[in-house]
Order: C-alpha cells, then sequence, then structure tokens
C-alpha cells in the first residue's frame, strides 16, 4: 500500500488549516465590524459552503487556469498552481476557510464587546485589539473551526480533482486514490483508504467532543468557576 496519499492529504490539510485560521479569523473580524456591505461580504466568502465541490474546482479552474490573467502571473514567475500541490492546497482551503470565517464570525458578534471599549480606551490598535481581547476570547471556538476545518481539507476530493488532478505521488489525496482504486477494479486499496479516511475522521471528531466536554464542564457544571472573566 502506497502511503504517499496519506502524507500529501496530511500536508494539504494542514496548509490549508493554516490559511484558513489566518485569513479567516482577520475575515470574521473585518465582516463582524463592518457597516456596510456586511451581508453582501458574508454571502460570498460563505458561497463554497453551499456550492458542489466541484463547481468550486471549476470556478477555480477558471481563476488558476494557465490562460488567465492568474495563471499566466504564476506560471511566469514559475509557480504553477493547476495539476500541482498548490492547487490542492488552494482548493482544500477555499472549501475549509468558510468553516473558521463563519464559526469565529458568530463568536466574534456574541462575545462582550466592553472589553474591546476598553482596550480602544487604553490605546490599543485594530491589530493589537484583535490578538489582544477578539482570539483571546473566542479561543475555544477558533480551535474547535480549525478542528472540523481540518477534517473537511483532509477528505476533499471534488474542487481537488478539478484543479490538482490525481497525480501519484504529487496530487493523489486519499479521497482521489479511493475514486482510482474504484475505477480500477482494486476495491481492496479502496476499502484501505476508506478505513483510514474513517479512522483519521472519528480521531478528530473524539478531539473536538472532549475538547467540547472540558469546556462545558469548566465553564457551565455549578460550583466551577469559569474560564473567561
Amino acid at each position: 500500500m502506497e502511503l504517499s496519499p496519506l502524507w500529501i492529504s496530511l500536508k494539504v490539510a494542514v496548509l490549508a488549516t493554516l490559511f484558513s485560521f489566518a485569513l479567516g479569523v482577520t475575515a470574521a473580524r473585518l465582516v463582524s465590524g463592518a457597516k456596510k456591505g456586511k451581508f453582501l461580504w458574508d454571502s460570498l466568502l460563505s458561497l463554497p459552503l453551499v456550492l458542489p465541490p466541484t463547481v468550486t474546482g471549476f470556478f477555480l479552474l477558471i481563476l488558476f487556469g494557465r490562460n488567465t490573467y492568474l495563471g499566466k502571473f504564476f506560471s511566469h514567475i514559475g509557480t504553477d498552481i493547476i495539476f500541482t500541490a498548490r492547487g490542492a492546497v488552494i482548493a482544500a482551503f477555499v472549501v475549509s476557510f468558510p468553516i473558521v470565517y463563519r464559526t469565529v464570525r458568530g463568536a466574534f458578534e456574541n462575545m462582550d464587546h466592553e472589553l474591546v471599549d476598553v482596550a480602544r480606551m487604553c490605546g490599543y490598535s485594530d491589530v493589537g485589539i484583535l490578538f489582544k481581547v477578539y482570539i483571546p476570547m473566542c479561543w475555544q471556538e477558533i480551535t474547535a473551526a480549525c478542528v472540523i476545518a481540518f477534517a473537511r481539507a483532509i477528505g476533499e476530493f471534488g474542487a481537488t480533482i478539478m484543479i490538482a488532478g490525481n497525480l501519484p505521488g504529487k496530487t493523489r489525496t486519499m479521497s482521489t486514490a479511493v475514486y482510482t482504486a474504484m475505477q480500477s477494479g482494486n476495491r481492496a486499496e479502496a476499502y484501505r483508504w476508506v478505513a483510514v479516511i474513517l479512522a483519521l475522521s472519528f480521531i478528530v471528531l473524539m478531539i473536538l467532543n472532549i475538547f467540547g466536554m472540558r469546556t462545558y464542564s469548566r465553564e457551565y457544571i455549578p460550583g466551577r468557576k469559569r474560564s473567561r472573566t
């Protein structure tokens, strides 16, 4: 059993989750504080949640195709996107980003904004408030969102196969390995990869549930102090 799809999937999922965290938290802060165009931006940033993955991959092909402006730009600087591991990361990022963005935006909007006002009175900049107030206050929601985004990224198939293809040792992830095995009639290989994906997904859900139960017991069980002040 060739293990390269496992390592490629893990690498792609980790990178996509890191990008989703950085950009998702930033976008959540900007949109939650926006006074105009909030619903428009929220709809645009959440769109990959409701689009079929293959349609998302189609739009990525239009955006990064070799004959497009972006495609020609990246090709000119020697960084191809189509049918590369970079394309797989972009596909996984696009489908996992809305999970982080929407979860964190909701957390930011529901937190106590009196602390934000106090931070502004103390002279903190917007960036300082993000790192000193928003993220520390909502770290539990952010962590949960990133865990779910990782699980979504590691199982991505439709958008990945559209923009990154299914190249052995380069862009073949576990999901595309299942597809390839079934196409070639190798059900035993497909079953093995399905088992790996199920195991990883189960571990992610267990981590999320354990984390959630510890948070609940620490914050809401009578007689215990809340971790937030």
